[in-house]
């Protein structure tokens, strides 16, 4: 109990999993399965077996739960359910099924407990079985955090494993022949006389079995997908541009509508008038949501035109108008009173600072940064009297249930989410402001499906972005070696921001303060993590890799300056340094690819980074060359350890793409405010690397790990270090500001 008290002390809810503080459960409640959701609306010659597995006599449904935001996670989910279901890819189809609390996140668990109690011993094992029994009880249904495959790499293969048997009983009932004595094969029963009986005639009586839960699972070298190029189980649809994303989707008879809110992000309206754009052609009607109005239209570009013609008295933005306020805020945190968590405090960083006459320190700022996926935000909402029906691309389904339930009135279960593909989310979709406002417009027309879609400006200026961060560091070399490592961080707490619009509560520190920071594998003798938490600022939102994403920047380009001055290699010390056998050979691997052997002289310049984040470890080597153009990014070398790559090819698109993700948006990207609102309305002032500024990338997995983790975000944190690391060894430049485009220029 001691220790459950040192838990819930620090924080019930930790990091980016999301947990109301003082809820309660018991061992019955925790141990009672949730129903499967699939039982509720099945039809005569259905089965469901398991959350994950529908059968009718079309064939077989996977359900996959967690959104697929062009990452893959529907042909992922697939794979690993029909790995152990002996049924073929091309012979299913996926949906993502209703929302429901038998979808739970469990990996969520993972970083915030061991934020909670580092390490991996009993606390360890302790605070991970108090979190995950928390999102269990609450059926916390999201997907973020690269946690699609850690979560269903066990999890979903059970509920194949699961299925293939109860079809095996099913046959045997059919047949009189022995369950023991009948195998599956590609979507089929085999008979010991060579006959086979498909599952989909199999689906009625199995219906009447009740699956069975311990199967076991089979040996990885009986494996036909997983480890193996596979083809995505959407690629026709996306080839052939006939895939139905969000912003695609029609339902009969709906409206039109988009919105104008205060540019001054959150501030008030005082008053509009809207009699210009009441007379133009298709304009059906303008009302008051929250923070704006809505426009309906026959179309959404006439809904657009018109928002231009209203006429509005905004209030002010409540957050500091101009963008030294922003950065001032943090320069005033670095203090005791914000003190928000210190993780890490080996050896004594204070002795070490007294005894020696000569202290290295340095300052480093990240930006906001918006999500800008290119798919805009859209949502369809049809409100009737007892029910309501929703239609977009999102990764909280059940958050939107129960948002649209206090808007409305109306039951959360009776708020149906159809999850549509998104294009694209960094993020950005772990927001529903979207649904609620077309839910409110809804509301005032009753029976009519109303599609909301935002402008790319309006979207833009009202994205909850990346929080603004800065960090400081301090250190001290000895003989050729990094002896002292202090590094305070101070930000806004995004967890916080995030959470209080969905009506939940923060207690304890926020561990993405420190992420990608306090738990780096590098056992300097002297080293100290902090976090200081700001005040709030702009409203900001989990961007992809989250705090990672700037505390990668700050911890690597921190020891490279430390390693600088101690006149040693940053590959060679970090080798030195590391404690971390897993880390070690995703070093040793980067710096094979690459062919690491010290300076490369005439121009050219090398950095390395390594960041450990979700549990990855992820190395990254960038090559550059200085043109009379600029910086020329030459060549990335790239690797990660995952415990085992589901995909290859899917894996090495997914760290290409984040290795670009992070190296356009530190080079070029940021959002600044005048006056609270956002200077920045479009692609054109946040631009992400150009095609012709594309490295060569290659990328290496490594599965030497014990734990199968996710890719999505992992490859972004170490981009924007190696590549300040790699301008450093090639012009002597030392960037400690993102983007960097503010003081060189990119060929």
């Amino acid at each position: 109990m001691g220790r459950l008290k040192t838990f819930t002390r620090r924080a019930f809810l930790v990091g980016s999993a999301a947990v109301v503080g003082g809820v309660a459960f018991g061992v019955y409640t925790v141990r009672t399965p949730h129903k499967n959701p699939l039982l509720a609306d099945l039809k005569t010659g259905e089965a469901a077996l398991t959350p994950y597995v529908r059968i009718d006599a079309d064939g077989v449904t996977l359900i996959t739960p967690r959104a697929d935001k062009g990452q893959g996670a529907y042909s992922v989910q697939a794979a690993l359910i029909a790995e152990e279901l002996d049924i073929e890819l091309d012979q299913i189809k996926v949906d993502p099924g209703p929302p429901s609390p038998a979808y739970w996140n469990e990996a969520l668990a993972e970083e915030a407990a061991a934020f909670m109690a580092p390490g991996d011993g009993v606390t360890n094992w302790a605070a991970h079985g108090f979190l995950s029994a928390a999102m269990k009880t609450i059926g916390m249904q999201i997907t973020g955090g690269s946690t699609t495959v850690p979560d269903g790499f066990v999890k979903l293969r059970q509920a194949g494993a699961s299925a293939r048997e109860t079809l095996r009983l099913a046959a045997a009932q059919k047949t009189g022949i022995a369950a023991s004595e009948l195998e599956t094969k590609a979507g089929q029963v085999i008979l010991p006389d060579g006959t086979s009986i498909p599952y989909s005639e199999l689906a009625t009586i199995a219906a009447g079995i009740e699956p069975p839960q311990d199967v076991a699972l089979r040996d990885p070298s009986q494996w036909r997908l997983i480890g193996k190029p596979m083809q995505r189980v959407d690629i026709v649809e996306k080839s052939t541009g006939t895939l139905n994303y969000g912003i695609d989707h029609k339902i009969d008879g709906m409206v039109h509508a988009t919105v104008v809110l205060n540019p001054a992000q959150t501030g008030p309206m005082n008053s509009f008038d809207a009699s210009e754009a009441l007379k133009m052609r298709g304009i059906k009607d303008v009302v008051e949501i929250t923070g704006g109005v809505g426009i309906i239209a026959d179309n959404t570009w006439r809904a657009f035109q018109a928002a231009r013609a209203i006429e509005f008295d905004w209030g002010p933005a409540p957050f500091p108008a101009a963008m030294e306020d922003h950065w001032q805020a943090l320069s005033n945190s670095f203090n005791d009173d914000a003190l928000d968590s210190r993780q890490r405090d080996d050896g004594d960083v204070e002795i070490s600072f007294a005894e020696t006459g000569e202290v290295i320190s340095a300052e480093y700022r990240a930006p906001y940064l918006a999500h800008a996926p290119l798919e805009p935000i859209s949502a369809i909402v049809r409100v009737d009297d007892d029910m309501v029906e929703v239609w977009t691309g999102t990764q909280i389904p059940r958050f939107i249930q129960n948002n649209i339930s206090k808007i409305t009135g109306i039951d959360a279960d009776m708020v149906i989410v159809h999850v549509l593909y998104m294009g694209g989310s960094f993020g950005h979709r772990l927001e529903d402001e979207v649904v609620k406002q077309a839910t409110e417009i809804a509301m005032q027309m009753k029976g009519t499906p109303v599609k909301l879609t935002y402008s790319r400006e309006e979207d833009m200026v009202h994205d909850f972005p990346r929080q603004i961060a800065m960090a400081r560091m301090r250190g001290v070399v000895r003989d050729g070696k990094v002896e002292t490592y202090d590094l305070g961080i101070t930000m806004p707490s995004v967890v916080a921001s995030q959470m209080a619009r969905q009506g939940l509560s923060v207690p304890g520190p926020d561990s993405q303060i420190v992420a990608g920071a306090w738990d780096q594998p590098f056992a300097i003798p002297n080293q100290r993590v902090t976090g200081y938490r700001a005040p709030e600022l702009a409203p900001s939102s989990s961007w992809r890799s989250v705090g990672a994403s700037s505390n990668g920047f700050f911890y690597n380009a921190g020891l490279d300056e430390l390693i600088h001055a101690a006149g040693a290699d940053p590959m060679e010390e970090r080798l030195r340094l590391c404690s971390n056998d897993e880390a070690r050979k995703v070093l040793e691997a980067v710096a094979e690819m690459s062919g690491w052997d010290g300076v490369l002289g005439n121009g050219r310049g090398r950095g390395v980074a390594l960041t450990q984040s979700f549990g990855v470890h992820c190395a990254e080597v960038i090559e550059v060359t200085m043109t009379d153009a600029g910086i020329k990014i030459d060549k990335v070398y790239a690797a990660a350890e995952v415990g085992t790559v589901i995909d290859p090819v899917n894996f090495d698109n997914l760290v290409k793409g984040g290795v670009i993700f992070g190296l356009g948006h530190a080079m070029n990207c940021e959002i600044t405010y005048t006056d609270g609102i956002a200077d920045q309305d479009n692609f054109h002032v946040f631009e992400g690397m150009r095609m012709h500024q594309c490295p060569e990338i290659e990328v290496r997995g490594l599965e030497n790990g014990s734990r199968t983790l996710g890719i999505g975000e992992p490859p972004v944190p170490p981009a924007a270090p190696a590549l300040a690391g790699a301008i450093f060894a090639a012009t002597g430049i030392r960037l400690r500001e993102m983007p960097f485009s503010k003081f060189v220029d990119f060929a």
